[in-house]
């Protein structure tokens, strides 16, 4: 079984992931991760150097290779993967993938993210905790559409990892 973790950045996907991927003896695996070990620069790197439209591209091409390996893993999608093209149907009809959406609120998602935005280079030119808010609430509408289509939905906000990792692995037995 492949367990994807989708959801907006700062909802907690790699941190969730590798907590999961412990409690279920399965390897854990982070796109971002994967694309920034195979290009040998950062993610705000390849966006700098190369823009978002390669970097979408080399995303998906990462995607699909890793649901082509034959074994299980725990892997955790950037924010943005699940909304190009197909690639939500692409998850939801593999039999051998398991798509967790973990749904956190803006509010929650924007004190995360404002502590870390000069990290992101979808939003580190944004200067006020306001604009952040707008920006996430934004990118949350015209998102939602797709993570919705996860087989599960864990809402994230005022628990811990534990109470999320136990309730992820009720879904899956």
């Amino acid at each position: 079984m492949k367990i994807i973790l989708v959801g907006y950045m700062g909802s907690g996907k790699t941190l969730i992931g590798k907590a999961l991927s412990g409690a279920i003896n399965l390897p854990f695996l982070d796109l971002d991760a994967l694309i920034e070990k195979i290009e040998n620069r950062s993610i705000k790197q390849i966006f700098q150097k190369k823009g978002e439209i390669y970097f979408r591209k080399k995303e998906r091409e990462v995607l699909e290779g890793q649901l082509r390996r034959d074994d299980s893993f725990v892997l955790s999608l950037g924010g943005g993967t699940p909304c190009l093209g197909n690639t939500m149907d692409l998850l939801t009809s593999n039999k051998k993938v398991l798509t967790v959406y973990l749904k956190a609120s803006n509010a929650t998602l924007t004190s995360r993210l404002f502590k870390d935005k000069e990290q992101r280079p979808l939003m580190n030119h944004i200067s006020t905790r306001e604009d952040l808010n707008d920006f996430v609430r934004k990118h949350l509408f015209e998102r939602s559409f797709y993570y919705n289509q996860a087989a599960n939905v864990i809402v994230v906000d005022d628990k811990d990892a534990a109470a999320i990792v136990r309730e992820i692995v009720a879904t899956l037995f």
